[in-house]
């Protein structure tokens, strides 16, 4: 941020007096601009033994798969974002379920919030940001073209949950990979 979204006058980048951290502050009329982490909402939309993925036609991680999310609008709850995400990126009608994970991803300033949904017909069909939208059962899932760690590590749990009968929600941290 190089200018003030109020004034126009040049920001810098200091601890407001009664702060902790570093924000970007206006020089002409001292207001704070304050910058929070993204929220992504979406589900694993279920039919019958399957799920619903997406093969991304956007970057990053264009031509992977994932299951539909993607930010929250301002003026949403979670469950109507999830539900905005899922029509857009795959044309699909669901009845959003039960919260089932929440990641934090602190290093990219992103939370991503992601309910069972259970699909309302299979009547699902690529949008606008998706290559091929398709149902999954176990066995087809292509895991190593999974294109996030939150939702590989969902999936994972998922799976998981279904062969013990019961599903539980899940919370975690995901690590920025250190280069070596």
């Amino acid at each position: 941020m190089k200018f003030c979204s109020n004034c126009g006058a040049p920001v810098a980048l200091k601890v407001p007096p009664g702060d902790s951290l570093p924000r970007y502050m206006c020089d002409g009329c001292n207001t704070i601009h304050y910058q929070n982490p993204r929220m992504v909402v979406g589900c694993i939309a279920e039919w019958e033994d399957k799920i619903l993925l997406c093969r991304r036609a956007i970057e990053p991680r264009y031509g992977l798969w994932t299951v539909p999310a993607g930010y929250m609008e301002n003026g949403e709850t979670t469950y109507q974002g999830a539900v905005r995400e899922t029509l857009e990126e795959a044309n699909a009608r669901i009845e959003i379920g039960p919260l089932y994970a929440l990641y934090n991803i602190p290093h990219i300033n992103q939370v991503y919030i992601l309910f069972r949904a259970r699909l309302l017909d299979i009547d699902v069909h690529a949008g606008a940001e998706t290559l091929e939208a398709r149902l999954f059962a176990e066995p087809e899932i292509p895991w190593d073209q999974i294109a996030f760690a939150t939702v590989r590590n969902t999936l994972t749990h998922y799976y998981s949950d279904r062969k013990l009968g019961e599903y539980k929600f899940h919370m975690g941290t995901i690590e920025q990979l250190k280069k070596s």
